[in-house]
């Protein structure tokens, strides 16, 4: 597996806490934070409009 580039956590109320990265072939993975060895992985454009439905409230109950 490539090395990934992890962005910034993004830490909602409470200790719902995850982070979005990207490989060398654009893949999207997602992670909760402190468990990134074992990502979720997918599209880059499916995990976007994951994270943009949690955003909007549409979601939320996958956190």
């Amino acid at each position: 597996m490539s090395e990934i580039a992890w962005e910034e956590p993004f830490c909602g109320e409470g200790a719902s806490c995850f982070r979005l990265g990207t490989d060398d072939a654009g893949n999207g993975y997602i992670a909760v934070l402190g468990a990134e060895g074992t990502p979720l992985t997918d599209t880059r454009e499916a995990l976007r409009n994951l994270i943009l439905d949690i955003k909007a409230g549409r979601a939320d109950h996958l956190l």
